[in-house]
């Protein structure tokens, strides 16, 4: 059972109406959407339909109009990350709205934070209503409202804000003294911001909870300053001062190093009722001053400590009820992780010593290998995160360790994974790291995900690279991809520049004589690409597969496993009718017939090479050579096949029973017929449950009932038909005696 459970109906109803929205809506004069009839929402679904479309990327300036029936659907926390809006269509779909809460971080489209602003600010209501708003990444433009002739409003007119976030903005100084006029502010973010003064705060000062001043590159106050000015903060619980290590110099922050040091070891009357502290990324930290401060405030429950390089002082483990984010033990990484979601440098340096920690793990850890996930999926076109991310991903799914994880888990990271090798198609190390990942039997065979996607991510990527590992791996992931492919699928993928670029292995590994599993699994990959694909077989010829093939066979006489691979393929060829002629070749032919007839051969090798003769010598009409030859195959045929021993180990799988049709029919030579038969009793006996309902659904039982009750059939085809028949008889009972059991009784 999937630890993560299923989705819930609210969720899969909700994702019905985002997949239905075209169908439930009318269009508008101005091209947006609107419902054509719609009930009254519960408020929270309104709510969680905004979120979903947000998250599924479908929230723009067409559809957002729905949300401009504010009777239906009443909003009142409100998320539009990242998605691109115009400012008219914002002010005609949210501001009509009595929002509590409203997060706009990273908007595109040309939606400003004035925009935004003003916007809200027209709805009487929204400005009593709204208690917290996040602009995090926008651009404020105050001065472009006021030259298209709007109004500067303040964010000071939002009287209601508790919480105002507006990190990565070009939020200035007399921008930061409006704010600071809110009179109920409990919460501001302003990191990354070009603020050079913070002396507004004191405005706040009696109900201000939570600053968080991350990386303030452009602050200019001297430490005496800022102490004073953390002194007067009387509410403040929760300051975040924290600076980007990883772009910092020893010259840069030198002001903020030294306010840190002076506050952890100055008097515990500053800042004493303080709950959280955040120095991650500051340098000159003591030991000494961080004991002497967490014993100075009872009260404090975290501790940002991530690159300081104190993360591991022996005090931390007397301190029970402190978290703390560091690089110490996987606890204070995973907190980091948790914490520091948005911020590349520490998600960067947890990763690194993640890295470290889990190299020898063999302990399953899915809400560890959760918090990476979400570390690359924020941060998509950081090559340092997917660098050390994809390291980690590995470490935590590899061996047995992936069968422990929600299969949900895996699947969402297989998609990361393939965002990453679509994001950093050059990076060979990413690549590499991917593939590594990506190389497990249970994550390729049990786990969904677009395998379609994989196979051409990772057939695009072996066609231009010659990395002898990576190339293992690579084609590796590709033979067992294409078995997984849908047919429509399979033809997209069987184009000859991929064959050619597989068959290039194998001719690379032929040349020197090799046997690897690089060579067994190009193999086993165009076999896979050319099973039932009547497009990929020509390909294959045409790429000049065939010659390359027989001097294969002939070369590697001694290797079963070699020489199974490659009549696999060319039993596929032989298959197709069309394709037939290509292979009326007396050399080649009378060479596997050797491979038939030799009692020293093993058994699967015989058994490839009977099927390639048996569909040749089905039609007489097509045969080319000498009729001798064809007696000869047809005699050799069965009686080579009567001392054939029964195989226990699954030597071939088969997609459908198709090609067998033409093999059953009754005026057929018996060893083509003898050849069939024994094929699919093979795979009945492997696995009966599923091609007994593979021969019930394509018809062939009636072809084995025909076949056994025809007078001339021999006796030897008659007893393995019926074996089959009866094999699929005890299914169909057992099968009934299961439904029967599981059925509900009528009282």
């Amino acid at each position: 059972m999937d630890a993560e459970g299923p989705p819930t109906l609210c969720d899969l109803c909700l994702a019905q109406v985002c997949q239905s929205l075209s169908s439930l809506c009318s269009m508008r004069a101005d091209g947006s959407m609107s419902l054509i009839w719609a009930p009254v929402f519960p408020q929270e679904t309104a709510d969680q339909l905004l979120n979903h479309m947000a998250a599924k990327e479908i929230l723009n300036d067409t559809t957002v109009g729905i949300f401009r029936s504010c009777k239906e659907l009443r909003l009142r926390r409100a998320s539009i990350q990242s998605c691109p809006l115009s400012a008219e269509a914002f002010r005609l779909a949210l501001c009509p709205h009595r929002l509590l809460e409203l997060d706009a971080s990273w908007v595109s489209g040309g939606l400003t934070g004035a925009d935004i602003v003003s916007g809200l600010a027209s709805n009487p209501e929204c400005r009593s209503s709204l208690q917290r708003l996040s602009l995090n990444g926008l651009r404020l433009d105050w001065e472009s409202l006021e030259a298209n002739g709007g109004i500067h409003v303040g964010f000071s007119s939002l009287r209601g804000l508790r919480m105002l976030n507006l990190a990565n903005t070009d939020l200035n100084d007399a921008a930061l003294e409006d704010i600071c006029n809110l009179p109920h502010l409990e919460t501001l973010d302003i990191s990354c911001s070009a603020i050079s003064k913070l002396t507004a705060l004191l405005e706040c000062k009696n109900t201000l909870r939570s600053l968080i001043a991350h990386r303030q590159r452009h602050l200019d106050m001297s430490p005496a300053q800022l102490l004073f000015l953390f002194s007067q903060l009387h509410a403040l619980k929760h300051l975040d001062f924290s600076e980007d290590h990883f772009s910092v110099d020893d010259s840069d922050g030198r002001d903020g190093d030294e306010t840190v040091r002076q506050l952890l070891e100055g008097s515990p009357q500053v800042l004493p009722s303080l709950v959280s502290l955040d120095i991650s990324g500051r340098k000159r930290i003591s030991e000494a001053a961080i004991r002497s401060f967490v014993e100075s405030r009872s009260g404090l429950v975290f501790l940002g400590l991530l690159a300081t390089g104190v993360s591991s002082c022996d005090f931390f483990s007397t301190q029970k009820s402190l978290k703390v984010t560091g690089e110490a033990d996987e606890n204070q990484v995973c907190e980091a992780l948790r914490r520091y979601r948005d911020r590349e440098c520490f998600i960067r340096e947890a990763l690194v010593h993640l890295y470290s920690l889990t190299t020898d793990t063999d302990k399953p850890q899915p809400d560890v290998l959760k918090l990476v996930v979400s570390g690359m999926q924020r941060h998509p076109t950081s090559l340092h995160i997917h660098l050390v991310a994809t390291a980690c991903v590995f470490n935590l799914t590899t061996q047995d360790l992936a069968q422990a994880m929600p299969i949900s888990l895996l699947s969402s990271t297989v998609t990361q994974l393939l965002n990453t090798m679509k994001n950093f198609p050059n990076h060979q190390q990413v690549q590499k790291n991917c593939l590594l990942a990506l190389c497990s039997d249970y994550i390729l065979q049990e786990v969904p995900f677009d395998k379609y996607l994989a196979a051409m991510l990772v057939i695009n990527w072996l066609s231009s690279h010659e990395d002898p590992t990576l190339q293992r791996m690579a084609v590796a992931v590709i033979s067992i991809l294409v078995a997984k492919l849908s047919t429509e699928e399979m033809a997209q993928f069987s184009k000859d520049i991929f064959i050619m670029k597989l068959l290039a292995i194998v001719q690379q590994k032929a040349m020197v004589g090799v046997v690897d599993s690089t060579l067994k699994f190009a193999l086993s990959a165009l076999w896979n690409l050319t099973d039932e694909m009547p497009v990929a077989a020509r390909n294959f010829i045409e790429c000049r597969g065939l010659e390359l093939y027989e001097e294969v066979l002939e070369s590697y006489y001694t290797e079963p496993s070699i020489q199974q691979k490659v009549l696999g393929l060319l039993n596929n060829i032989a298959e197709v009718e069309e394709l037939q002629a290509d292979l009326m070749e007396e050399d080649i032919l009378e060479h596997i017939l050797s491979l038939l007839q030799d009692s020293q051969v093993d058994v699967g090798v015989r058994y490839f090479a009977g099927g390639i003769l048996a569909h040749l010598a089905s039609r007489p009409d097509a045969w080319t050579l000498e009729n001798e030859l064809r007696s000869t195959v047809l005699k050799q045929l069965h009686d080579s096949i009567m001392t054939w021993t029964h195989l226990e180990r699954e030597m071939v799988s088969y997609r459908s029973f198709h090609p067998f049709c033409p093999l059953l029919q009754t005026c057929q030579p018996a060893g083509v017929q003898l050849w069939a038969v024994w094929a699919i009793h093979l795979v009945c006996t492997q696995n009966t449950s599923h091609y007994s309902s593979m021969l019930e659904k394509e018809g062939l039982t009636e072809l084995l009932k025909a076949l056994a009750a025809h007078p001339s059939t021999h006796s030897d085809i008659k007893g393995l038909s019926d074996s089959v028949l009866s094999m699929v008889e005890q299914h169909q009972i057992h099968a009934g005696a299961f439904n029967n059991q599981t059925a509900p009784q009528r009282s």
